[in-house]
């Protein structure tokens, strides 16, 4: 499933692993603010898909990369998934969260609240985590293609002086 994945996404000439990731940290919000959180995950998701998706992409694009970058694209998509789901449950209103502040509050300090309206106020912290972590993919995008181009550069250097 592995090689399947990283020969499909290869076939997509525009992919970036900062780009793949940005859109599966849009899905994975969505649907845990659904409340399908065991749609994603690493041993479901993240380890036989995502990471060799984000590793065919680069490979794609730069040709065969060092263990290093293949460790560094794994750590992100690890990271991705943990993002998407952690702030996406946040919004929705059975979580475990959600029930546990709102009787908290009504209990302990005899403030009354709706889990709904706590779930909603979950939306701009879940917009915000979207945002700050698609600029750390973007910035991964750019570090590998400034690492990347510059040892393809010195490879050819060094074949091409021999």
């Amino acid at each position: 499933m592995k090689e399947r994945a990283q020969a499909w996404i290869a076939q997509i000439k525009t992919a970036t692993a900062g780009r793949l990731l940005v859109v599966y940290l849009l899905v994975r919000e969505l649907t845990a603010a659904l409340g399908l959180t065991s749609l994603g995950g690493h041993p479901q998701m993240v380890r036989p898909l995502l990471a060799p998706m984000a590793e065919g992409a680069t490979e794609n694009r730069y040709g065969d990369v060092s263990t290093e970058v293949r460790h560094r694209l794994r750590a992100m998509s690890a990271a991705t998934d943990n993002v998407g789901l952690f702030f996406g449950e946040d919004i929705f209103v059975a979580f475990g969260a959600i029930i546990f502040m709102h009787n908290f509050m009504q209990e302990s300090a005899n403030i009354h609240t709706e889990p709904l309206h706590i779930a909603l106020w979950g939306i701009p912290t879940a917009v915000a985590a979207f945002l700050i972590h698609s600029a750390r993919l973007v910035r991964l995008d750019r570090k590998l293609a400034r690492e990347l181009q510059e040892l393809n550069g010195q490879a050819l250097k060094a074949k091409g002086g021999q």
